[in-house]
This record gives C-alpha cells, structure tokens and sequence, in this order.
C-alpha cells in the first residue's frame, strides 16, 4: 500500500453532464416510446455464480491501486482473487457519466443484458439508474462489512434511502461545495462562498461549468438547504452569476483545467475537486482548499449491479471485500479522496510508513468532526427538472 496520487481525475469527470443521457431519455418519452422503467420482478436473471466463479466489473480509468513496480498489477483486486477463486475481468471504460449511460442504456431499457455484472457511476447517475430500475438490490446478508463500516452520512441519500441499490466506492467534497485558492498570492482567507465575489477577485475567480458539479455551492452560499433546495432556489442563484458574468468578475467556466489556471496564478480562487487539491500541494504548499463555513456536498461514485448481470453473488462478494479496513485503506491511500469506510484511518494511522500514517490526518480523505458537521448530501435534480435548469445553466456557463 502506498500513498500515490493518481496524476489527474480529468479522465473521470464530465463537462457536459447537463446534457447527454438526461436527453436521450426524455427523447424516447417525446417520440411517444413507452416509459423505460423495469418492475422488480423483470431485474433479476438466473445467476451463475456458484458455478461460473467470474465477474466483469467496469471503472474509471486511474481508479484503483496498482502495484508500484507493475501497473498491470492491482493488488487489492488480485487479493480478492486469490482468496475467493473468483475471477475478475476489470475495464476502466467508463471516462463519462452520460457516454456510459449511452453504451448501455440501450441493453437496460430492452430488458438484455449488458454484459457487465459491476459497474461505478458518479451517484446523480446513480439516481437515474435507480429512478428507472435499472439496477438490482443487493443482499446486505452477504455484505457485512458494508452494514458495519459504510459512513453514516453516506448510508441514506434521497435518490436511494437506505443505500439498497447503491454502495460508494469512493467519496470527496467536490468543487460543488469546496473551494481551492492561493492563499499567498490572494493575502487573506477564504471562508465563504461570499469571499469569492470581493473586489480583490474580480477576473480571477473560476467556477466549474457542469451543472451537477456547480449548483449546490452557490445555493449553500446563499443560506439554502441543499437537502431539499426548490427551482426558486437554483433560478435565484442563477440570476446572481449572470450578474458575475456580466461584469467580469467571473473569468470563466471550466472543467479540469481549472488546475492549470490555478497553478500559474492566472485565477486565484476557483471551485475544485478535493482530491486535486492535495496532488496541487504536493507542489505548491500554498494552495489551500477550504470547506466553506455555510456548509459542503459531500458526493459519492458508488457501486451497482445493473439488470440481469449473470453474477450477482460474486459481485456482493467483491463490494463487501473493499469495505473491510484493511482494503479500504489500501485504496484510500492510492486515489485519495474521502474514504467511505472511517475505520480505515486507525489503519493507515498505525502503519509505520509515514506518509501513509499522514494520511489518517488528512480532513479531504478522512473529514474530522468540525469538518463533517457541515457536509451533507444535496437532492438530485430529477429527470423532469434537468432540461429545464441545464439549458438555463449552459446558456450562463456557455456550453
């Protein structure tokens, strides 16, 4: 296990997520084809686990641990492998949400397979696969290191209460909710979302364009709840940035190049992804990233079984194997973002590597008490509000 960085998580974030596979299910609806939706009793095929000891499980690319001397190597997998006999064929396929969606929505909505028994979508999709029922319960019976050690502020999110079709993978407080700055260069603190509007940011200041990746810091800068924020709520917040945009004061809209923005002091304050941010201080220590006073989303890419995966069993088996501690840990210390599991960070706190004992330290891996008082996890936009608030949102952010 080691503390590795990965080099970027440009390859996992979408800058059109506004648009995409919202529309190609309200494109169906509009051409009169019936509702997508699949009943329970129509999600379920015969499963070959018990004889079939494989699975295909699909990720992210650069979301896992690897082995330092050999990349094709994944060590948290290859233990699962080892100790079950089950053989996993790992893809890193998915680069965006919507693309995704795309490659197989056409399979889930005709009632076929997709030929993936696990896959790891960010959790606003989550709801969508949910929404329509295209994605299995799970049996916690065979999951009880995710019953014991899943974080309580991650065990019930409105899109799926109880978290029975949904397991996070990883966590983080995005840029939705944090904010990255160059505290020498900017000569003060940032604590509020009101900070960034101040005379001193005028042309400096950067938000990010996505929609799901924006609206939920500028509601909490506004005092609203993000538990269960209104369309007033986010048309008010959108009136305000026209207004910042207008006048300049907001540079631009950005995806992952914020980073590069950043880094050479063009903007001095932006909104960010947590986990970029400490691969930014391993080279700039002045770049801090703060969680604002009036609150912070706290976001999930979690796990599902999609409608008819042939190995349901095997895949409980390998969710529940990286919610043990020890597992949690490894990965943790590799991707860097918020744990979902905290009984990993008295793991990394006793090894004796040092870098890796910092690590339990870190509040955007392991948020302390102060920290997650303020984090919460903002309602999803459903379907019927997206076409609305992104082509409002696209038009201010110009996508």
């Amino acid at each position: 296990m080691r503390a590795n960085p990965r080099a970027s998580s440009v390859s996992r974030r979408s800058l059109l997520r506004a648009i995409g596979g919202g529309a190609a299910v309200s494109a169906l609806a509009g051409c009169g084809v019936p509702a997508a939706y699949i009943g329970p009793g129509e999600r379920a095929a015969g499963d070959r686990s018990r004889q079939d000891k494989s699975l295909t499980f699909a990720n992210w690319p650069l979301y896992i641990d690897t082995d330092d001397k050999d990349s094709t190597k994944r060590p948290s997998l290859d233990a699962f492998e080892k100790r079950t006999g089950i053989d996993v064929r790992y893809t890193e396929e998915i680069n965006d949400n919507d693309e995704f969606f795309g490659k197989i929505s056409p399979s889930l909505m005709n009632h076929q397979e997709t030929g993936r028994d696990l896959i790891v979508i960010s959790d606003w999709m989550c709801a969508r696969f949910v929404r329509l029922g295209w994605v299995q319960e799970m049996d916690r019976t065979r999951q009880p290191n995710v019953t014991k050690y899943l974080d309580p502020l991650l065990r019930s999110p409105s899109f799926d209460p109880g978290r029975k079709n949904t397991v996070p993978w990883q966590s983080g407080i995005t840029g939705i909710t944090g904010i990255a700055y160059n505290k020498r260069k900017l000569g003060r603190e940032i604590k509020h979302v009101s900070d960034l509007w101040s005379d001193d940011l005028k042309g400096r200041v950067t938000l990010l364009s996505g929609l799901d990746e924006s609206f939920a810091l500028l509601m909490q800068g506004d005092g609203v709840d993000i538990t269960r924020w209104k369309a007033d709520d986010f048309h008010r917040v959108c009136d305000r940035v026209e207004k910042l945009v207008a006048s300049q004061h907001i540079r631009r809209f950005t995806g992952n190049d914020y980073i590069k923005d950043l880094s050479s002091g063009d903007v001095l304050a932006c909104q960010a992804y947590s986990g970029d941010v400490i691969q930014l201080q391993a080279d700039d220590p002045d770049i801090e990233f703060v969680v604002p006073e009036e609150g912070a989303e706290l976001w999930a890419e979690s796990l599902m079984i999609p409608n008819l995966a042939r190995h349901k069993r095997n895949a409980e088996r390998l969710v529940d194997h990286y919610y043990e501690p020890e597992v949690a840990a490894r990965l943790a210390a590799w991707v860097n973002y918020v744990c979902p599991v905290p009984a990993a960070r008295d793991v990394l706190a006793s090894s004796k590597d040092k870098e890796l004992a910092s690590l339990a330290e870190d509040p955007l891996i392991f948020p302390d008490d102060a920290m997650r008082k303020r984090l919460a996890i903002a309602r999803d936009i459903t379907s019927r509000e997206r076409t609305e608030f992104a082509k409002r949102w696209n038009a201010i952010a110009g996508l």
